[in-house]
């Protein structure tokens, strides 16, 4: 099955908590859409790997993406090397995106910046005809996404562009909110961490608010470039 876009994550929920937004809005139109996640989060203080496995399943049917895989790498402990760049080139060859969304170049969890460099080095590597690569015993066909961009996590980076998520905000905060053990929930009694204070859960509406309103929009998401974005005309600047 060939992709427009593929989205990759660290961790269950990574891909819904920075692009969820633009994910739907490009199901929306048409757009075949596939998630990996790297790994099963199973270092996560709440939950367990295995409740992680239903709520990626539960929000990627929310998002409406045709494919969601898991390369079960070692959460906390995988590294940018070649058995590892070789299991995402696979992924990329095996789907063969126009675009790939990755996590955050820089973030408060060090899984978000090693695994923005993993597959970014393996989107160039999976153009090499050289490096071979099989699935199920078929050998796989060179192939390098158009365009590599990162979404926006913990940090506020600044963002090269954004993405009016207007409309898609609700649904967004849905797919979010199917991961049930990792978020606000005032009646948990498993430890505080992070992203389960009321504040977090908030912010990510006003996060996506005030990027909205940087570009006159009610809601948006933001994205950074490996290369500068060429347009056609200055029309197409908005």
């Amino acid at each position: 099955m060939k992709l427009d876009i593929l989205a990759f994550g660290a961790h269950p929920d990574d891909v819904e908590l920075g692009c969820a937004g633009t994910i739907l809005k490009e199901v929306s139109l048409g757009k075949k859409v596939g998630i990996v996640d790297l790994t099963r989060g199973e270092l996560g203080t709440r939950g367990t790997a295995e409740t992680r496995d239903q709520e990626a399943k539960d929000a990627a049917k929310i998002l409406g993406v045709l494919v969601r895989e898991n390369l079960r790498l070692r959460d906390g402990f995988f590294v940018n090397d070649e058995k590892h760049q070789l299991e995402v080139i696979k992924m990329i060859r095996k789907y063969k995106p126009e675009i790939v969304l990755c996590n955050a170049i820089d973030d408060r969890h060090i899984d978000h910046g090693k695994g923005s460099k993993l597959v970014s080095d393996a989107c160039f590597l999976s153009g090499l005809m050289k490096i071979e690569t099989s699935i199920d015993g078929k050998k796989q066909e060179a192939w390098r996404p158009k365009v590599v961009y990162h979404y926006i996590q913990w940090k506020n980076i600044t963002p090269d562009f954004v993405v009016d998520i207007t409309g898609f905000e609700k649904k967004k905060v849905e797919a979010i909110s199917a991961y049930k053990t990792q978020f606000y929930d005032p009646n948990s009694k498993e430890p505080a961490t992070p992203i389960t204070s009321k504040n977090f859960f908030e912010s990510l509406n006003y996060r996506a608010q005030d990027l909205g309103r940087l570009v006159g929009k009610d809601f948006a998401e933001g994205f950074t470039v490996e290369r500068c974005l060429a347009v056609n005309s200055l029309e197409n600047l908005m």
